[in-house]
């Protein structure tokens, strides 16, 4: 039995959102503020020690709220969770949940509890406020409703936690109130939930303080091994040395105590006087413990201040989740059937490797000894760590992402998330140069690329798809000269070439990322696709797979050339494909129209000035005709001897600050692609496809 999916209402920027878990281990991924940790805390109010706050609720409930009337409504929004769970009926705990069964004709294959905060009494609630805070003359209030709750132990006083079993009955979800005792006793049976937050505090320097492992070990220590046995044994070395050092002390206090006897004390009626070593067995095993690190060359200890805080945080890490699992395991009368255990950010002070196995190591460290059949836990990790993601299936990863949502009724529109399952996510089948890549071959390349990559796409606002690498190092000097609005957005810059980003599209759209496509014409001859030619040459065509499937196989350059802008701006407003196309350019005192089929062709192009006076260079001469020059920069940079990359370094080191000729210019093909994408992501327009 494990908990399958839970679904969230109302609760800060969680509208309405559902999230499935695995049975072992669930990825939440997501740029910040995208809803993570929301969800989490949403989980801890309802299961935990966590005391709700007035704004918990959604902002389009806050609003619900203050515009309440009792003379047009008599309920107030609530916040709602509800917990479906994987039950196998051949298993004994079908008989614990059977109680939530309303309808036996129903399915048993999952049954769910909700747990809701609910005004309790609104007439009562909105008796009180009104007495509080009555109208004025001009028919407002000195405080809001929300402002009312906000108060002291308003909120506490006026919700409370409701609970209902939740049955699927004929493709419908049967609801059914609980006693409020029952409901909480009932979900507490079912799952226990325990946090490992990201504010660990293990980082304080101050040697006093920090012991955080000492505790954690002596904490592990008293709930996990204190059995009988163990025990005994240690209270039998700590009464040994309450004897010797009551021997100890009987010969070096002997000096003192005959002092005090000259003076008549004790007199001869009077009790001896006896120093006796009272080390508490229960104390010293509770607390007279700390952690030193030991130096196995020199035997020399160092106290636990003096190590490395990614060490101590995976350790930290590891006591903990052990700890709560053997918590778990140990409880002898009515144990949960389930456990969660949610990781915060694990990847803090981990150097890359370390983050790449965490989740590995975590299971190593909570199966080690176990036996086949014992209960395991549910693993729920948080991260922003790429490294975390690479051992990780993409069917574990829940993908948060920010979006804004219409409120219908109030006319507004609010900051919220949604939660996309990886596990839904299928590509189409592509049919590239007269070959189908099946949807089942198109996920397995995606899933490579993005593991051998390191791909930070998870926690980007947006991504950018380029050729090669001449693109990916000039791409941040470009956005600096021609859309410098995009430095402040987290970017992914993703090298794919030319024949693979189409298989990138499904996924950028599935996770709502808006993305940027610079690709290459890349002319050839149209009777031998083998062989480059000149993108201006008359029937050349492109070789491109990726613009053939975007602009729907569309290959004569002439036309591709032709296309408008609104052509490239495709999916929704979600896609923005870019190539090189015709150019005039001023060249000795002439217009003349050149047409690069590739990025670096086009760069010499839209900047001959600086290679015709020597600023930057191709290695071979600049003729000074037009025509001759379209010829030598054709055929120098299609050459085998031209190196990309160094060009490219070459241009990025070119010192436009003290030399006299103009800086660079980004190839227009470039430069309106990142206009695009910069406006884009200036003026969002994503509401996420829902309502509030």
């Amino acid at each position: 039995m494990y908990l399958k999916k839970i679904d969230i209402k109302n609760f800060r920027r969680l509208k309405d959102i559902k999230i499935d878990f695995e049975a072992e281990e669930t990825v939440f991924v997501g740029p910040n503020n995208s809803g993570k940790t929301s969800s989490t805390a949403a989980i801890r109010s309802f299961l935990g020690n966590r005391n709700f706050k007035i704004h918990d609720f959604s902002l389009c409930s806050l609003t619900a709220i203050n515009t309440y009337s009792p003379d047009v409504s008599d309920t107030l929004p609530c916040i709602q969770l509800d917990l479906w769970f994987h039950i196998d009926p051949n298993k004994i705990e079908f008989g614990t949940v059977f109680a939530l069964a309303t309808d036996f004709s129903g399915d048993f294959s999952e049954i769910g509890i909700r747990c809701s905060l609910e005004a309790e009494d609104v007439t009562e609630l909105w008796g009180k406020y009104d007495q509080a805070f009555p109208l004025k003359e001009d028919l407002k209030r000195k405080k809001t409703l929300v402002d009312f709750l906000a108060l002291e132990e308003n909120l506490r006083s006026y919700f409370k936690i409701k609970y209902y079993s939740l049955q699927n009955i004929d493709k419908n979800v049967v609801t059914t109130p609980l006693d409020p005792n029952e409901g909480k006793q009932t979900l507490r049976s079912l799952l226990r939930v325990d946090f490992v937050d990201a504010q660990r505090n293990i980082d304080d320097e101050n040697a006093a303080r920090s012991n955080k492992l000492s505790e954690a070990f002596t904490a592990y220590y008293q709930r996990n091994l204190e059995q009988a046995e163990v025990a005994e044994a240690a209270i039998a070395v700590i009464e040994e040395n309450n004897r010797n050092l009551t021997t100890h002390y009987n010969q070096h206090f002997q000096p003192l105590m005959n002092i005090i006897a000259d003076l008549g004390l004790p007199s001869q009626n009077d009790r001896a006087m006896k120093i006796v070593s009272t080390l508490s067995s229960e104390a010293a095993l509770r607390g007279s413990s700390e952690l030193f690190y030991v130096d196995t060359a020199s035997t020399h200890e160092l106290p636990e201040a003096y190590n490395g805080l990614g060490f101590k945080n995976l350790v930290f890490m590891a006591i903990q989740i052990d700890n709560f699992y053997k918590q778990w395991l140990a409880t002898e009368e009515n144990r949960p059937l389930c456990q969660m255990i949610f990781i915060e950010e694990p990847e803090v002070h981990l150097h890359a490797q370390v983050q790449q196995t965490f989740i590995k190591q975590m299971w190593k460290v909570l199966t080690q000894g176990a036996e086949f059949d014992t209960p395991r836990p549910q693993l729920i990790v948080t991260t922003h760590s790429s490294h975390v993601l690479d051992a990780v299936d993409f069917s574990k990863i829940r993908y948060f992402r920010r979006v804004d949502l219409d409120d219908v009724e109030a006319g507004n529109i609010y900051s919220g998330s949604i939660v996309k399952s990886l596990k839904e996510f299928q590509p189409e089948a592509v049919k590239t140069n007269n070959r189908e890549v099946t949807t089942s071959e198109a996920l397995a390349f995606l899933k490579k690329y993005l593991r051998l990559t390191h791909c930070d796409l998870f926690f980007a606002d947006a991504v950018i798809l380029v050729e090669g690498a001449v693109e990916k190092l000039l791409l941040p000097k470009m956005i600096d000269q021609s859309a410098s609005g995009l430095n402040s957005k987290y970017l992914t810059i993703l090298e794919v070439g030319g024949a693979y980003s189409m298989r990138f599209a499904n996924l950028m759209e599935f996770l709502g990322l808006p993305y940027l496509i610079i690709t290459d014409i890349d002319s050839v001859d149209p009777n031998n696709n083998r062989k480059g030619c000149k993108a201006t040459d008359v029937g050349a065509v492109t070789s491109n797979a990726s613009i053939k499937y975007f602009f729907d196989n569309c290959e004569l350059v002439s036309d591709l050339a032709a296309k408008d802008e609104a052509d490239h701006i495709q999916a929704n407003n979600m896609r923005f494909v870019t190539y090189q196309k015709k150019i005039e350019i001023d060249y000795g005192g002439t217009v003349h129209i050149f047409h690069g089929r590739t990025l670096e062709e086009t760069f010499v192009y839209e900047n001959h000035a600086l290679f015709s006076g020597g600023a930057l260079s191709i290695g071979e001469k600049i003729p000074s005709n037009a025509t001759d020059f379209h010829d030598v920069v054709w055929k120098r940079i299609k050459s085998s001897t031209f190196k990309k990359t160094e060009f490219a370094m070459n241009v990025l080191t070119f010192d436009t600050g003290e030399n006299e000729h103009a800086p660079w210019v980004v190839p227009h093909y470039i430069a309106i692609g990142l206009r695009w994408l910069e406006k884009r992501l200036t003026n969002k327009q994503d509401h996420g496809g829902q309502n509030a």
